[in-house]
């Protein structure tokens, strides 16, 4: 009786992670993708700045960045709101590791496939998206899905900053019911519904994109 009692409880819950996570994983691929281009093409000041910015957030745990975020920035006078902070921070978080991603791919690509297609008359545009991308997404793939599914578990400690994410039910639920056993279960069972579905769709990704391009 009490887990269903809890699943619309933990429902709407999984919907708030699922919405923080998509977006949050978005913005985290875009940031990564274009700080990636910038290292790859060695822009001199953007280089340093970006370089800068991935040793700050990866050595930072997400947890700090959201306290700094949620209850640092309010004493200089900027005050977010709970899911503004944690899309910033899994934004922040996510955009380093994925731009070490792209820019492993990007660097497998030969320079002698690029000067070979500089040879045949393909502009620089060209070069990006017939010889550059697709080879360097191969590589990419892999660890762009990794870091998708670390990014979804790593959402679980906005509940820190009083975000009601499927941790911060479960908690709450224990506090008041002490069904420990019950609510741990339909917590497991919210994290497995989500990543295993995911786990297997970047498995199938990679194996197709391997063929397709093999």
């Amino acid at each position: 009786m009490f887990i269903k009692n809890a699943i619309p409880t933990f429902a709407k819950a999984l919907w708030l992670t699922l919405h923080l996570s998509f977006f949050g994983i978005i913005f985290s691929i875009l940031l990564g993708f274009l700080i990636a281009i910038v290292q790859y093409y060695k822009i001199r000041f953007l280089n340093t700045l970006t370089q800068s910015y991935i040793e700050l957030s990866r050595n930072t745990p997400l947890l700090i960045q959201l306290f700094f975020l949620y209850y640092g920035l309010p004493q200089i006078g900027l005050k977010l709101d709970s899911y503004t902070c944690a899309l910033i921070g899994v934004t922040f978080l996510g955009g380093s590791y994925m731009a070490e991603s792209f820019r492993a791919g990007l660097e497998s690509v030969g320079k002698i496939q690029i000067e070979s297609g500089r040879s045949l008359g393909l502009s620089e545009r060209q070069l990006v998206f017939f010889i550059i991308l697709p080879q360097s997404l191969m590589v990419s793939l892999p660890y762009i899905g990794a870091n998708v599914i670390f990014l979804l578990k790593e959402t679980s400690v906005v509940s820190a900053i009083a975000l009601v994410d499927v941790l911060f039910v479960a908690k709450d639920l224990i506090g008041n019911y002490y069904k420990t056993s019950e609510t741990l279960f339909l917590l497991v069972l919210c994290y497995l519904i989500v990543l295993l579905p995911l786990s297997i769709l970047f498995l199938l990704l990679e194996r197709h994109y391997k063929r397709y391009l093999g």
